[in-house]
């Protein structure tokens, strides 16, 4: 017997300019008016502006101007490349570079509210009859439902920083999305057509960030096949697989074939897949436990209740699909030895659909209990940002205001009339919300993460608002690549160093420094990054070669970031 039971009145659906207002709400804070950020930002960054720069053989092995890159997939990449010639003229290579990551961030929402609407149209789902009538309709309920998919997808707190991010992982979560969609519309109605864009969808992921998870994705999908007891087998075997390794061979085999730096990237990025896979250790698994609790919230508690009251009915597609995608990504990430957020971020598209459908059987206590969490945690983080900005303004409260201080000691601040603007009205909206929640108690199935949708959005919005230009000084090597462009102002051949990726991106683009594309290059400039000054005492003391030939012209470091620290070396 079905758990759902509905009247018409609960499926009211949003307006489509206010989902698309939470969209872009969401996405462009933190795409606007800032820097590379230290980390994966930068280096993707670097990847994309390198091969902006370059030839064909930077376009097929992924570097850092002579840093390879094994580990990235190009496609990203090539995807933030065409964006940097097309725009960086207009909006500078950064802004321009993150153009791709808004347009990937809108295909995997929209992938997200397409495929609940699909599921959620299907018989097995529909809500019981009522006596007399008045049970809403498929497109209504499917609607909804979608509806409440995407303001939880929208408030998943692992999200909001890799979302928008020019990295790797940010394609590969909107591919996982849309590879939801075509699996829901292939097990739907079963045509060659569907087929072979899933072989495509999976073929890209390869040239994403690897082949581990696409494979892995191909054997879920075949077994769910054999499980639900359908034929699409057929397709998947003769259709998705050979479009898949198609789609994956044609870069593989560019880069055998023409060898780019006459070499190739293969044998390094066949190490990083192979180390993707290994036996269940006590650290992977707790780091998933550990990590999942926050970074799925608030999907997992809709999720697992609609695990549990739909039990009886494991085989309906909305159910059977977005668990045997879970379960693929599950395994894969207590499987992966080397843990981090980036095997965490499949989960969440398949999380939010099987989470609305958990909305329509969740109890109104449980609903409330979700609600007043989300009022009081958010409502107390947006409160924080307001009062440590008055704090920069004013310097009072006195111990926030040092606080702030310390997080950026040479910052200055400073009073932007929009950006206040625009936090000021969005905390306004948000206290409307929060009022219009609690005051009407409306009975539509998406009111249960309304609030944690907009709560994530008012907190993500406020310190992308207030705090950018700190921000980007605490994470931005700008001024570090300033100052050692101004040392170096004489002619000289090329930079060896060992330098991070973020940190050889930055200085390269910021301050156009000419690093080692070959590691037999001569070159006669070398920069060290050593984290503590007590490093930098044993080099010298222990290499009388750096000192004889090698005249120390700069050492500095970023201000917020005492454990790092960078030596410009040049030859006598």
């Amino acid at each position: 017997m079905k758990p759902v039971r509905l009247p018409a009145a609960a499926t009211n659906a949003l307006p489509r300019w206010v989902i698309f207002s939470l969209c872009l709400l969401y996405i462009l804070p933190g795409l606007i008016g800032r820097d590379p950020w230290k980390g994966d930002d930068a280096s993707s960054f670097g990847i994309m502006w390198t091969m902006a720069n370059g030839g064909i053989q930077d376009w097929l092995w992924p570097h850092i101007v002579g840093l390879p890159m094994p580990e990235k997939g190009p496609l990203a990449f090539w995807l933030g490349a065409i964006c940097i010639k097309l725009f960086g003229w207009i909006f500078g290579a950064p802004m321009a570079a993150r153009l791709s990551t808004g347009l990937f961030f809108m295909l995997g929402a929209l992938s997200v509210w397409y495929t609940t609407y699909l599921l959620g149209r299907r018989t097995e789902a529909q809500p019981l009859k009522l006596a007399f009538g008045g049970q809403p309709e498929p497109k209504d309920f499917g609607r909804t439902l979608a509806d409440g998919a995407l303001l939880i997808y929208l408030g998943s707190l692992g999200l909001l920083v890799r979302s928008h991010e020019t990295s790797a992982e940010t394609l590969q979560i909107s591919l996982v999305a849309y590879a939801l969609y075509l699996s829901a519309r292939l097990f739907d109605a079963a045509t060659k057509k569907t087929a072979l864009k899933l072989g495509l969808i999976l073929g890209l992921m390869v040239l994403t960030r690897g082949w581990v998870l696409p494979v892995t994705l191909f054997f879920s999908l075949l077994a769910m096949s054999f499980y639900h007891q359908q034929k699409q087998y057929r397709l998947l075997i003769s259709i998705v697989a050979p479009t898949g390794i198609l789609i994956a061979a044609s870069w593989l085999l560019a880069i055998l074939a023409l060898r780019p730096y006459d070499s190739s990237p293969y044998p390094a990025w066949m190490v990083w897949n192979y180390r993707q896979i290994g036996l269940p250790t006590l650290a992977s698994v707790s780091y998933f436990f550990k990590y999942s609790i926050w970074f799925a919230w608030p999907a997992w508690p809709f999720a697992a209740w609609a695990v549990y009251a739909w039990r009886k009915q494991e085989r309906a597609l909305h159910i059977l699909l977005p668990i045997t995608f879970l379960f693929c990504f599950a395994l894969l990430a207590v499987i992966n030895n080397n843990p981090e957020e980036g095997i965490l971020l499949p989960m969440l598209p398949p999380l939010a659909i099987l989470a609305a459908f958990g909305l329509p059987t969740m109890k109104r206590s449980a609903i409330n209990a979700v609600d007043w969490f989300a009022v009081m945690i958010l409502t107390g983080v947006a409160t924080t940002v307001w009062l440590y900005w008055i704090a920069q303004q004013t310097g009072w409260p006195l111990g926030m205001a040092k606080k702030v201080i310390s997080w950026a000691p040479d910052y200055h601040a400073q009073f932007g009339v929009i950006s206040f603007l625009i936090a000021l009205f969005a905390s306004i909206a948000w206290c409307r919300l929060v009022y219009w929640r609690i005051s009407r108690q409306p009975s539509v199935l998406w009111r249960a993460v309304v609030l944690s949708g907009g709560g994530a959005i008012l907190c993500w919005l406020l310190p992308m608002t207030l705090f950018l230009p700190l921000i980007n000084q605490r994470i931005s090597y700008i001024h570090v690549a300033q100052q050692i462009s101004e040392k170096l102002n004489t002619t000289y051949k090329c930079i060896e160093s060992d330098v991070g990726p973020s940190q050889r991106a930055s200085f390269a683009y910021f301050g156009k420094l000419k690093f080692a594309v070959f590691s037999d290059q001569a070159c006669d400039v070398l920069l060290l990054q050593n984290n503590t000054p007590s490093q930098l005492k044993a080099l010298v003391a222990t290499d009388g070669n750096l000192q004889e030939s090698w005249q120390l012209l700069w050492s500095g470091r970023r201000t917020a970031d005492k454990d790092e620290l960078f030596l410009l070396y040049r030859k006598k």
